[in-house]
């Protein structure tokens, strides 16, 4: 089993590089793909670039060339809920698009029931497990994100909050499940806090973006152990 590793940006992905065990790099439409062991798993890491088709490109390579058979996704995120602190994690239960017009997705390809990629449930579960054993600096919490094209700070935060009520924001994380739903792939999503609503805009992020993203390295790696147990038994 082979799972794919795909962060947003390079500071994301960097915690991973130093783990990676027998490393090959390909380079694959000008990204960088890492193939080695992380806790005795098979794994193919990269970091993909920011927004959501840069995303698609990166998730679709995981699987047509590396042939991946899950897709974790690592990395930071914006914090929505109020209860949520820099450097909590969120792992996912579902995400959505904030930005794309529910009927695009429910009307057309691919058909879907509602607006929601849902994580897979095997994943959420042994992630649960995985926490356990960890002490992590903040809280962890399993829910719901959204994903948009644009940096959230102030502008637009309230109406995405009244009409999904995510806990977290980002610019990736719906269309990496777009694209294991539509290959019928198990997907989760680790993502940890730079900045809230008390603490926006893009300073914090940069401030914050190397703890966050060793955090859920932390817990991605944790989970790569539990994925282990199970599947290679």
């Amino acid at each position: 089993m082979r799972i794919g590793i795909i962060c947003a940006g390079d500071e994301e992905l960097s915690p991973f590089l130093s783990l990676l065990k027998d490393c090959k790099i390909t380079e694959k439409a000008m990204l960088k793909f890492y193939t080695g062991q992380i806790a005795g798993a098979e794994v193919t890491a990269l970091f993909s670039g920011v927004c959501k088709v840069n995303a698609a490109i990166g998730a679709q390579l995981l699987l047509d060339v590396f042939g991946v058979d899950m897709i974790i996704n690592s990395g930071t995120a914006g914090g929505m809920d109020p209860h949520l602190e820099i450097l909590d994690t969120v792992i996912s239960t579902e995400v959505c698009y904030h930005d794309v017009a529910p009927d695009i997705l429910t009307e057309f390809h691919p058909w879907m029931e509602s607006v929601f990629f849902a994580a897979d449930p095997k994943l959420i579960s042994l992630s649960r497990t995985a926490v356990e054993k960890l002490t992590p600096a903040g809280k962890v919490i399993w829910g719901r994100m959204v994903t948009g094209e644009s940096f959230i700070t102030d502008e637009g935060r309230q109406k995405i909050i009244e009409e999904f009520a995510p806990l977290t924001v980002d610019m990736e994380t719906a269309s990496i499940a777009h694209v294991c739903y539509v290959n019928h792939v198990p997907f989760i999503a680790i993502r940890c806090i730079t900045d809230t609503a008390e603490h926006s805009g893009v300073d914090n992020f940069d401030e914050n973006c190397a703890k966050a993203s060793a955090i859920a390295r932390d817990i991605t790696v944790a989970l790569l152990t539990e994925i282990g147990n199970v599947y290679c038994e």
